[in-house]
């Protein structure tokens, strides 16, 4: 499961979660760029890496600036020739419930989680499909994939990283390109006042990144959400229920609401391979619903 050889950077690795992620992948064999808009603590995570025999390089930048991203590529293009990797991980806070938030809380909070991670990818994907081989990691969440009081704008970014993932996944998957989705718990400095001190203590930053070797390596899924906190490691899954065929007759409100828990039973349900998997199978069900019609006149 080595990753001698392979190129990664890491966004927002100079402290908490992305410093594990870059001192995890070092040990694993691969060269490691670190990233962060604060040059002292790249340069400190970098020397990390340097002490025990790995290669680091040390890059500021913030993730929202494509100047500063494009550059990062260009010098890491120049100094190692590829990248293998890319862990999107560069992100902030700013929790609070609706009602009090503001729009520029909501718009920094979109443009770090997701729009840093769509810049970042950009920058490498050209590269990635060259060399018909690439990672890359969206970090989602628990306040995405299920909600969270307080933290709309952190909710929807995380949320909307997954359906860029799913895309990605399939528009790079002839190229070799694997995009997946990590979905982390760990003390940080995001979740310090967030999580009761009791569980920050079992929330170490390094027993979420054995989950990368998963999700990068060269056997590596795509399209997957893997939630990991505390040495524990889950799937989740976007599914669809098998529901049920209404039409489109006057009373069709009335009858989806008096079918509601037919249309919500979970057993059956499938994780569909791609977003018109949901119309293929509504026009199909449209068409079943036609010809039994018929044979009935």
């Amino acid at each position: 499961m080595s990753l001698q050889g392979r190129v990664a950077i890491v966004t927002g690795a100079g402290g908490g979660l992305g410093r594990a992620h870059a001192l995890f992948l070092a040990r694993h064999g691969a060269r490691v760029v670190v990233n962060d808009v604060a040059q002292q603590a790249a340069e400190t995570v970098a020397a990390e890496i340097a002490a025990t025999g790995g290669e680091a390089l040390a890059v500021a930048g913030s993730v929202t600036d494509e100047a500063a991203v494009a550059a990062m590529v260009a010098r890491v293009m120049d100094h190692w020739g590829r990248i293998d990797i890319l862990v999107n991980n560069a992100g902030i806070l700013r929790d609070k419930s609706f009602a009090k938030m503001s729009l520029d809380d909501f718009r920094i909070v979109i443009d770090v989680h997701l729009m840093g991670a769509a810049i970042c990818t950009k920058a490498v994907w050209e590269i990635m499909r060259e060399q018909r081989h690439g990672r890359v990691i969206m970090t989602t969440s628990s306040s995405g994939l299920y909600g969270n009081f307080g933290q709309a704008n952190y909710g929807a970014a995380k949320m909307a990283l997954v359906g860029l993932m799913q895309t990605l996944a399939i528009e790079g998957e002839k190229y070799g390109i694997r995009v997946n989705c990590l979905a982390p718990t760990a003390a940080t400095r995001m979740t310090h006042g967030v999580l009761p001190d009791t569980s920050l203590d079992l929330l170490d930053p390094a027993l979420v990144s054995p989950g990368l070797l998963a999700l990068v390596g060269e056997d590596a899924p795509t399209r997957a959400i893997l939630c990991a906190g505390a040495g524990h490691f889950a799937r989740a899954s976007v599914t669809l229920s098998q529901g049920r065929h209404i039409g489109g007759t006057g009373d069709a409100g009335e009858q989806v609401v008096a079918h509601w828990n037919i249309i919500s039973d979970r057993a059956g349900e499938i994780v569909p391979e791609y977003g018109f998997v949901q119309a293929e199978r509504e026009v199909a069900s449209a068409g079943m619903a036609s010809t039994e019609t018929a044979l009935v006149e």
